[in-house]
């Protein structure tokens, strides 16, 4: 059924952009430093998508201590040593964008991302005139997808969050989303499973951008 949301909230790694590259190589670099090793790569794709404290706390059991430490070996990488540039937009994303934009949607970056990132790469990809707010973490009360998405929320007045859709390609998207009340789509152009993205619950499975037009009245 068709609805006329109108709040849109984004993910942003493996929705907006596929930063797979640039994540992976941060982990990889992460895991080096604390003395660890990747042997299958391929192994990185579950860390796009948690918060970081998420995944080298619980994903890889470090200690809390180990756990500041490898997110700092991370961020080194992914700020200072060119990980954040290794990062596209997908095909398709920035018309829908613009479209919506253009039907007087409020268009939102909902992202467990700190926000000093977000912004880099939103700005980075030229994309900052398409939304109202990014909606990104801290290390105090916005850990979860979840509080990120109801402070976007909050902070564009939205009052009826019928009328708000989340978009993201991770479990973590839908079950906040979920949490707050929120329609929420599952985005199977990223990294999360048909299966993934059913089983938290996605009100709708598309496999491209382009369909999220088909949503709307």
């Amino acid at each position: 059924m068709k609805k006329d949301y109108s709040f849109v909230l984004l993910d942003l790694d493996g929705t907006i952009t596929d930063s797979g590259p640039g994540i992976m190589n941060g982990f990889e670099y992460a895991i080096k430093k604390m003395g660890g090793e990747v042997n299958d790569r391929s192994s990185l794709r579950r860390f796009i998508g948690p918060p970081l404290e998420e995944s080298f706390g619980v994903l890889l059991g470090y200690s809390p201590e180990d756990t500041a430490k490898a997110m700092g070996y991370y961020r080194d990488y992914y700020f200072n040593r060119g990980g954040i540039n290794e990062n596209t937009v997908y095909p398709g994303i920035e018309i829908v964008l613009s479209e919506l934009k253009g039907r007087g949607k409020k268009l939102l970056v909902a992202t467990t991302k700190i926000e000093k990132g977000a912004k880099l790469v939103i700005e980075h990809f030229a994309l900052s005139k398409y939304f109202a707010f990014i909606s990104a973490a801290n290390s105090t009360d916005r850990k979860t997808k979840a509080s990120v998405i109801r402070y976007g929320l909050e902070q564009v007045g939205c009052k009826d969050i019928s009328q708000a859709l989340m978009i993201g390609d991770r479990h973590y998207d839908i079950e906040g989303a979920k949490e707050v009340g929120l329609d929420s789509v599952g985005a199977l152009w990223g990294y999360g499973s048909r299966e993934e993205l059913k089983e938290a619950g996605a009100t709708y499975l598309l496999n491209k951008p382009g369909e999220i037009l088909n949503l709307f009245r």
